[in-house]
């Protein structure tokens, strides 16, 4: 049954503000709802119920994982509410319009053929965020287009990207060198030898960095996030791209076992994430998707080991702390501060 449209905006109104008072919304665990999570552009969205001063109100909802402004994906239904054919249709159809405009495989197909050219070919439309094939100028002669992209920028694609600022759903306030130095550094020195960035796509390229061109690191890293244009730079087994709101591999069972394997190397020896989560994310959705990263590594687990947890930097603002370790009980808060820029 449809919602009455007030009681929906007010709902959706509640999803965008933060919690205060006792008042707000809270994300149900997935293993509490009744259904398979219907899905939106970004993957299986999250249940939430509305609470009035502590208490929850009976009528719970779905909404978008990874935006909490309905700018950006005005997902909504009632956990009870029932579609007709008509609208089901019309959902999957705009779930197709809001995919990347390449697939996995045609950006890896382009990023091995854009290599291959000579210098002067290379170009980068800043317009279009788009690494550009000679077969590509002539739709974007009018657009501001970047020549002579050398082998460098191509491996600092952060530097050629917009960031995406919305603090609601991106939030990419990159990390500055200086950081990424510090990290990469302390990472060495604890005898880290993989790192999983989640959301850290700076810290993956200076790692990155640090191992080619006969510089000494045993850094390895593999960069999950959520911004596609990365896709373009990578090869399938360095970059994918992920829903850290609710564990999605938009490309499916292949990343998701780029992913496992990476942790499982060397039964999970060496390994730790780092991750960076956008500013403004709720801390249950991701709590419960650290917690099944954490269940690929302990799967390659010998038993002695099977006690073991997986070492993590969690950046995230100060005044979280107690609620990360609602989730987390052993973690305990280090006195960083982190730049970016």
């Amino acid at each position: 049954m449809a919602a009455p449209g007030a009681e929906r905006e007010c709902a959706e109104a509640e999803l965008c503000a933060d919690s205060q008072g006792g008042s707000g919304v809270k994300v149900v665990p997935p293993s509490e709802a009744a259904a398979p999570a219907p899905l939106c552009p970004h993957g299986p969205t999250l249940l939430f119920v509305k609470v009035s001063q502590g208490k929850e109100e009976t009528r719970r909802f779905y909404a978008c994982s990874a935006c909490r402004d309905r700018k950006d994906c005005n997902f909504f239904q009632w956990e009870d509410e029932k579609l007709s054919g008509a609208r089901l249709a019309a959902r999957e159809c705009h779930n197709r319009r809001g995919r990347p405009p390449l697939s996995r495989l045609q950006c890896v197909e382009r990023y091995l053929r854009f290599i291959q050219l000579p210098l002067t070919q290379r170009k980068f439309c800043e317009s279009c965020q788009q690494l550009l094939l000679p077969d590509d100028w002539g739709v974007h002669g009018e657009h501001q287009v970047v020549g002579d992209v050398s082998v460098t920028q191509l491996r600092r694609p952060s530097q050629l990207l917009y960031p995406l600022e919305n603090k609601k759903a991106n939030a990419q306030y990159l990390f500055s060198e200086r950081t990424c130095q510090f990290l990469v550094g302390l990472l060495s020195t604890l005898g880290f030898r993989r790192v999983l960035c989640v959301g850290t796509p700076r810290l993956h390229e200076l790692i990155r960095l640090t191992t080619s061109g006969g510089k000494k690191s045993n850094l390895k890293s593999l960069l999950l996030d959520i911004d596609f244009r990365y896709s373009q730079f990578y090869m399938e087994d360095s970059f994918c791209h992920y829903n850290m709101f609710n564990h999605h591999f938009f490309d499916g069972k292949p990343a998701l076992e780029v992913c496992r394997a990476f942790l499982q190397e060397d039964k999970g020896d060496g390994v730790i994430m780092v991750t960076d989560p956008p500013f403004g994310g709720l801390v249950e959705p991701l709590a419960i998707t650290f917690k099944k990263l954490i269940g690929m590594w302990k799967e390659g687990q010998s038993q002695d080991d099977s006690q073991q947890e997986m070492p993590i930097f969690w950046i995230f603002p100060y005044f979280l702390e107690a609620r990360i370790c609602q989730f987390f009980p052993s973690f305990c808060m280090l006195d960083y501060q982190d730049v970016t820029m």
